[in-house]
């Protein structure tokens, strides 16, 4: 059972970067979520903790410390940039050489985000982070877009675009891992609102979420049977 800790960034009275009319801790609350969802709809054998799953204060030693003491297989942790750049970059620690592990999950997840969610690819990168440098796993943090860049936060404020940032992370730790997709049914339905697919789900209950999220938000959502 591969065990990854999922950690959104900053939360309670720590806010994070802010923007636009956006606060990054909504933001990477939202993603880490369904990041959560997705694996756990669409893959077997994957257990999921995160360091928060509401609006708290979680200090950088308790995030390391609950991976950790849970002995998580990877930590993921969730941001999003400040600085009036652009594009979504990851970061692994400093002290790590390329051809370490993490170095290598690394150039794997990089680009499922990217092609998943056309932001402009600034590079993998390294840097002497708290959560990088405590964990004694593998562990990757991604920077995805700009909060105070206004065509980044645009992007940021979609649910159907947070939805796919949620899929590139998720794709690239299902290639990075060999996770098996799950084979409870030999179909799925996808989810397709305003003509962008934003989830394909076998239960029927993560079908409806998705529904009654987007209803009265969308102009058009549509579902589709498809054979696997």
């Amino acid at each position: 059972m591969l065990k990854i800790f999922i950690d959104p960034g900053h939360g309670g009275s720590d806010p994070g970067t802010v923007g636009n009319g956006l606060i990054e801790k909504d933001l990477t609350l939202s993603i880490a979520l369904e990041i959560r969802n997705i694996l756990q709809s669409e893959y077997e054998n994957v257990s999921l903790r995160l360091s928060r799953t509401n609006d708290t204060t979680v200090s950088l030693s308790e995030r390391t410390n609950m991976a950790n003491r849970w002995g998580a297989d990877f930590y993921l942790s969730i941001h999003i940039n400040a600085g009036r750049g652009t594009g979504y970059e990851d970061y692994i620690y400093a002290g790590l050489p390329d051809s370490s592990t993490t170095a290598k999950i690394q150039d794997i997840i990089h680009p499922e985000v990217v092609q998943a969610t056309g932001f402009y690819d600034r590079g993998q990168k390294k840097a002497d982070f708290y959560v990088l440098r405590e964990t004694v796993m593998p562990a990757l943090l991604t920077e995805n877009g700009f909060i105070d860049r206004p065509e980044d936060a645009a992007r940021l404020k979609d649910p159907a675009f947070i939805q796919k940032i949620a899929r590139g992370h998720v794709n690239g730790l299902a290639k990075a891992f060999g996770l098996k997709k799950k084979s409870s049914a030999d179909y799925l339905i996808r989810v397709i609102v305003d003509g962008i697919q934003v989830g394909a789900y076998r239960e029927r209950e993560n079908v409806l979420k998705q529904v009654d999220y987007y209803l009265g938000k969308a102009n058009t959502i549509e579902l589709q049977k498809v054979n696997v």
